[in-house]
């Protein structure tokens, strides 16, 4: 394999395309017949009440085809998709239904393709070194080839979500916790950028078709990009993703510990990169919201702008795991729906592994086991109100949202799983989205 060559290709055509950016980067030059390759998507959330909002969420299934049709026509007849979805909604058929949807079932009658949900799969401990131990799921270990199909993506914690952090939908739920450490000096972005280094001989294409900002998920702002960035070397093909979303690798806290530990420079000159010219195709993707801090609250500058007053909604931090995010949104769509013009009593809501009580709230949510273990005993709170799952239950969020005054609508939190769809009414009748490139025909 040829590293540090980067492709930046137009999507134009299918099959076409995807072959170009594969080849231009020799993608498949050490491929062999009889390769156990494993396909590693980007599902993230998946809801099987709702027309999902897939675009710049999800990896296009049409690239996934293409993909499968080169593996074929190179020989690979093993040939397993791979996924750990978030499941949010308790919906034990959510892998199964998304692989239907997306065509997966069918890839499998026409290719012999399989697809698992990694989470009923085995998992084996890898010790990453510096103390560091994560458990993968072993089909991808036992791999010759893993061909990485991240969504090209700005994320709320991370900066952006490409190649390297697509791998964390492969390890089991302990260790996506694990990630979020607390720990400044082991952090998230420590984590993230370790997850390649005990995988097989890694091929990375990031579907660029659509794009999204402020993501991983479906609360983000999805763009029409028509991209494909691919290469052998994963972290080459990060730094190029990360610059194209706007942002220089060093920008990327998990780029930055990912080149140290190799010994690599993020310098962009340092790679090959061949195709469009990636100052024409940079274009900024936000990857946070902006909060308003003032004696009124804190909050999302757009929860202010509605006048809201007396709540301190502390912006999240990276320990805050992707159990508990996913609920934040709703949170915040509920509080704000729930607002009348009268200011609630100071109340604060404090999430993630690290964030302090301040003096003077009128009461304080501790929203999930970790931030109730930690501050149950601070000497800050005068009135504590604990949401002690992991993650928190809709009912018990609901529970304590009343109990401090705000009265937000349970049917809100009852029917979450329509959620995602509630989103994608901003795409209607938008012809560059597309819905045909999440299907197998």
């Amino acid at each position: 394999m040829r590293d540090n060559i980067v492709s930046i290709t137009r999507y134009e055509k299918p099959y076409e395309s995807v072959k170009k950016a594969v080849f231009s980067c020799g993608g498949f030059d050490a491929l062999r017949s009889g390769a156990r390759v494993f396909i590693k998507p980007n599902i993230v959330f998946w809801s099987s009440e709702s027309v999902f909002p897939k675009w710049g969420v999800i990896t296009t299934s049409r690239v996934v085809e293409d993909i499968v049709i080169l593996l074929k026509e190179h020989g690979v007849d093993d040939i397993t998709i791979g996924e750990g979805i978030v499941d949010i909604f308790g919906d034990d058929a959510l892998a199964a239904h998304a692989s239907e949807s997306l065509g997966y079932d069918l890839l499998g009658k026409r290719y012999g393709v399989k697809f698992i949900n990694v989470m009923e799969r085995p998992f084996e401990r890898v010790d990453l070194g510096d103390g560091i131990t994560l458990s993968f799921n072993r089909d991808i270990l036992e791999s010759d080839l893993v061909i990485d199909l991240p969504v090209m993506k700005s994320h709320s914690q991370t900066v952006v979500s490409l190649g390297i952090k697509n791998l964390k939908g492969t390890i089991n739920t302990a260790s996506r916790k694990r990630c979020h450490n607390a720990d400044s000096g082991k952090n998230l972005h420590y984590h993230v950028s370790r997850l390649a280094d005990k995988m097989p001989p890694i091929f990375t294409l990031i579907d660029g078709i659509f794009s999204l900002e402020r993501g991983p998920s479906f609360d983000g702002r999805a763009k029409r990009s028509n991209l494909l960035i691919a290469s052998t070397d994963i972290l080459a093909a990060d730094m190029v993703g990360a610059k194209i979303l706007g942002y220089n690798p060093e920008e990327v806290p998990y780029l930055v510990e990912a080149a140290r530990k190799r010994g690599r420079s993020l310098e962009l000159s340092a790679l090959k990169i061949v195709g469009e010219d990636i100052e024409k195709v940079a274009a900024v993707h936000d990857y946070t919201f902006d909060y308003s801090i003032d004696e009124n609250g804190e909050m999302p500058v757009a929860l202010a702008r509605t006048g809201i007053k007396g709540l301190f909604y502390r912006k999240f931090d990276d320990t805050m795991c992707t159990y508990c995010s996913a609920l934040t949104g709703l949170i915040l769509i509920a509080i704000r729906q729930a607002w009348n013009g009268e200011p609630w009593d100071n109340i604060e809501v404090l999430t993630g592994k690290r964030m302090a009580p301040a003096p003077g709230m009128g009461a304080t949510i501790l929203l999930g086991q970790c931030m109730y273990r930690l501050n149950k005993d601070h000497p800050n709170i005068n009135r504590m109100i604990a949401v002690k799952g992991c993650p928190p239950s809709p009912e018990d969020v609901v529970k304590a949202l009343h109990e401090a005054g705000i009265e937000v609508n349970p049917t809100l939190f009852s029917n979450i799983a329509v959620l995602p769809g509630a989103f994608m009414e901003r795409y209607r009748d938008r012809a560059e989205f597309d819905e045909s490139f999440f299907r197998v025909d």
